[in-house]
C-alpha cells in the first residue's frame, strides 16, 4: 500500500471551522463527504473558495477534500478558501507572495457582536418617544 502524500491546512471564518487536505491529483475537490457543487450550490461561493487554486494554477493539479463544521454557508466557504491557502503553502513554499497580495492568508477575524441586556439587539436601540 503506498502512502499519497497530502498536505494540510484549517481554515476558520466566523463560527466555521475547516479541515483541509489536498493532494496530488485531477482536480476533485469534495466536501464532508460530498461534491464541491452539491454541498455549495451557490457559483459565488464556489467561486470564492477556488480562488486560491486558480491564482497559483494548481486546480487542475490537485484533490482537495474538506472537513468542515459549523456557521453557515458564507462563513464555511471563508474558512475553505483560508485552509486551501495555507495548505498550498505547505504544498509549495514559494506560492506565498501570489497568495499574500492577494489577502488569501490572512484569517478574517470579524465575529458577530453580541446582544446587550436591555436592547433589541447588540447595537439597535428601542424607537425613543418624546411623549
Amino acid at each position: 500500500m503506498s502512502a499519497t502524500i497530502q498536505y494540510n491546512g484549517t481554515g476558520r471564518r466566523k463560527e466555521a471551522v475547516a479541515r483541509v487536505y489536498v493532494r496530488p491529483g485531477t482536480g476533485l475537490v469534495r466536501v464532508n463527504d460530498r461534491a464541491f457543487d452539491d454541498y455549495f450550490p451557490q457559483a459565488t461561493l464556489r467561486m470564492m473558495i477556488e480562488k486560491p487554486l486558480a491564482l497559483t494554477e494548481t486546480r487542475e493539479k490537485l484533490d482537495v477534500i474538506a472537513t468542515i463544521a459549523g456557521g453557515g454557508p458564507t462563513g464555511q466557504a471563508g474558512a475553505m478558501r483560508l485552509g486551501i491557502a495555507r495548505a498550498l503553502l505547505e504544498f509549495d513554499a514559494s506560492l506565498r507572495p501570489k497568495l499574500k497580495v492577494e489577502g488569501l492568508l490572512t484569517r478574517d477575524a470579524r465575529e458577530v457582536e453580541r446582544k446587550k441586556y436591555g436592547r433589541p439587539g447588540a447595537r439597535k436601540r428601542f424607537q425613543f418617544s418624546k411623549r
